[in-house]
């Protein structure tokens, strides 16, 4: 430790041994030693005694829709890496879509890194996106180091991100195992949404009719199929339907390189809850039943589904009207996800290292980032503090994305974040934030 410029010390830090009373070395960056909590601080290095606040590796969150530049007036880097960064996320990887343009070429991506510059926050890293038309368009991008790439099975919602066929997707997934790539997909089947009741209107019983468990299951089967034919890797985005969870464990048996995530909003709200006209709940795949939502939390716990993400998908307020079929689909919850997935863990009696496993190890692991989501030697300096046992109530005027609507407003969550850390440099404290420190980052070759 005697190289060290700052040493974090807790009576809980969690590590991928567990959680441990630990001081955290820091130089240059990165952890350089994690050692008992009684070690001495070296002579000129910096001391931070956290207590008995929780030290815990930076969140890394996989699907952020930035959507800049383009349509910045429903969010931005500034905004959305500081909303990020007050709930304890420091990497979050941008969605393509939703920005204009799209991250659908090397030029786009040029356009979209140069946007996110001087104004992050955190790191940031990108996503490609996968189209009907541009094929030729993805190891250009892989090359230039996205994350890998995004498509839909049904319309996206934005006319300039159209979705892929079933000969489509065999194309673009032929193409990206081709060169050992990532596709991501969300899976709801058109055929399937078009024979379901679509009344509109206030009632949000209509809408959770009109976006049915089976377009979801039936996309799933398809996109597992292609994946095992062609040995592509897959991710499915956002499941919300629980009975497609064993076509995704007995694929998994079968081999087939499947990962899958959840969001916090299907896993802490319910359909039963959801007041008619208040679309603030409104996403897609929708918010399920409570029931549908046990069967989310069981296969968080059996490792089924691999990772909770916030797929912060915001918009401007007057987008999201009373009316499900017309308004705007998209949760915010950069700010909240930790909170919220915490409160519930603990009340099924899952422990903080588990949120850790799932909001961090596993979504780094997930796009390769070795350097992220875990406290050990080598890792970059990347902390969260948490108060775990502290509660607050959710007021919309105290969040920090662009425009502060959200599903979650009155709720009293458990877990303050005190601090969040960046390479070793405290970027939010107390409610303050630095200037923005955060770099934009690459796919590892």
């Amino acid at each position: 430790m005697s190289d060290a410029e700052l040493v974090l010390r807790s009576t809980r830090v969690i590590t991928p041994e567990g959680t441990r009373a630990a001081a955290v070395a820091v130089a240059g960056g990165r952890i350089t030693a994690v050692l008992p909590h009684d070690a001495a601080t070296p002579a000129g290095a910096r001391e931070e005694d956290l207590g008995d606040d929780v030290l815990l590796p930076g969140l890394v969150d996989t699907h952020v829709h930035v959507n800049d530049p383009g349509r910045t007036e429903w969010e931005g880097f500034w905004t959305a890496t500081r909303a990020a960064a007050a709930g304890g996320i420091t990497t979050l990887i941008d969605m393509p879509l939703n920005s204009l343009p799209p991250t659908t070429t090397v030029d786009h991506l040029r356009i979209k890194r140069e946007v996110a510059r001087d104004k992050a926050h955190i790191d940031v890293g990108f996503w490609g996106g996968a189209l009907p038309d541009n094929v030729k368009d993805l190891r250009p991008l892989h090359d230039a180091g996205v994350f890998g790439f995004k498509a839909f099975l049904s319309p996206s919602g934005v006319d300039e991100f159209p979705h892929l066929t079933r000969d489509r997707l065999t194309a673009s997934l032929a193409e990206i195992a081709g060169f050992g790539g990532l596709l991501i997909v969300h899976a709801e089947d058109p055929h399937h949404l078009a024979a379901a009741p679509q009344h509109g209107g206030p009632r949000y019983a209509d809408f959770l009719a009109s976006r049915p468990r089976d377009a979801e299951d039936t996309a799933v089967a398809g996109l597992i199929a292609q994946a095992k034919r062609l040995d592509a890797r897959v991710h499915v985005l956002h499941l919300s339907s629980g009975d497609a969870l064993p076509l995704i464990a007995a694929a998994r048996a079968e081999g087939v390189r499947l990962t899958v995530e959840t969001c916090p909003h299907y896993l802490t709200l319910t359909a039963e809850e959801v007041p008619d006209g208040a679309s603030e709940f409104k996403c897609c795949p929708p918010i399920r039943e409570a029931a549908n939502q046990d069967l989310l939390w069981q296969a968080l716990a059996d490792g089924t589904i691999d990772c909770v993400v916030t797929d912060h998908s915001p918009s401007t307020a007057d987008l999201k009207t009373d009316d499900f079929a017309t308004a705007w689909g998209g949760i915010s919850g950069l700010q909240l996800s930790l909170p919220a997935v915490w409160t519930e863990a603990r009340r099924r009696g899952h422990g903080l290292e588990d949120v850790v496993r799932w909001m961090s190890a596993r979504t780094a692991a997930l796009v390769g980032l070795d350097r992220k989501g875990a406290i050990e030697a080598g890792r970059d300096a990347d902390f969260a503090v948490l108060a775990p046992d502290e509660t607050f109530t959710v007021d919309p005027a105290a969040l920090q994305h662009r425009n502060r609507v959200t599903a979650y407003a009155g709720r009293t969550l458990y877990g303050v974040v005190r601090s969040t850390w960046l390479r070793g440099e405290r970027i939010l404290a107390d409610g303050e934030f630095t200037e923005p420190k955060g770099r934009l980052l690459t796919r590892t070759p």
